[in-house]
């Protein structure tokens, strides 16, 4: 397997492996044995994708499987969960060119072999070429995208205009002081609901206490 990108010798095991793993059960250990007794995958071509999920992100360097491989089993993720794979696996490719994943095979192939340096036509770059085509049928780029912005909860209408237009019922007026030596004018103005009564003594006695407890004080 390449140092820079990843591949196998045979990129068709890859698809068949995948489509065991979407089907099977998720391990405690992604395996040899569970490679060849759950997946029914054997011999060295299959035990080579192993280190190629690892190289991707689907399995920790334990054999442990990631986020990625539990989201790629879910047909609402799993292709989302597989471009944010590839993306982890050649990320040199996408480093370069963010479309990559568009670019037809010999674009790619160019790409890959300028990357690794090797002579043209060699069989490594072909095989990098092939098994990310392999893996890029099973990835939906266009969902694996973390730039969605986030989702704003916008207040009722009704609420807007109570908290914008509508004064506080328990809300304190604020008066600024005044500059020193500049009098300051106050008006006010009294509403009294009167009690429905003939007893001329009532009335007397409520104007008197207006008189003494708010009118004398607002005079002095």
């Amino acid at each position: 397997m390449s140092p820079k990108l990843p591949y196998i010798a045979s990129p068709g095991t890859v698809k068949t492996v995948l489509d065991k793993i979407i089907e099977a059960r998720t391990p405690e250990r992604f395996t040899q044995d569970f490679l060849e007794t759950k997946l029914g995958a054997k011999g060295g071509s299959a035990r080579a994708v192993i280190p190629l999920l690892k190289r991707i992100g689907m399995l920790e360097q334990d054999g442990s499987p990631t986020e990625i491989y539990r989201s790629f089993r879910n047909s609402d993720t799993s292709g989302a969960a597989m471009a944010k794979a590839i993306r982890h696996g050649y990320k040199e490719l996408f480093d370069r060119n963010e479309y990559v994943n568009e670019l037809p095979k010999p674009k790619l192939l160019e790409m890959i072999n300028e990357i690794s340096g090797k002579e043209k036509g060699n069989s490594a770059d072909n095989l990098t070429t092939t098994t990310f085509i392999n893996l890029s049928e099973y990835a939906d780029f266009e969902a694996d995208s973390d730039d969605s912005p986030p989702e704003v909860t916008e207040a009722p209408q009704s609420a807007l205009q109570v908290a914008g237009s509508q004064p506080s019922m328990h809300s304190e007026p604020t008066i600024q002081q005044p500059p020193a030596e500049t009098s300051l004018g106050l008006a006010y103005s009294i509403n009294l609901h009167l009690p429905e009564t003939d007893d001329i003594k009532v009335f007397d006695a409520i104007f008197q206490s207006l008189n003494n407890n708010i009118l004398k004080r607002s005079d002095g």
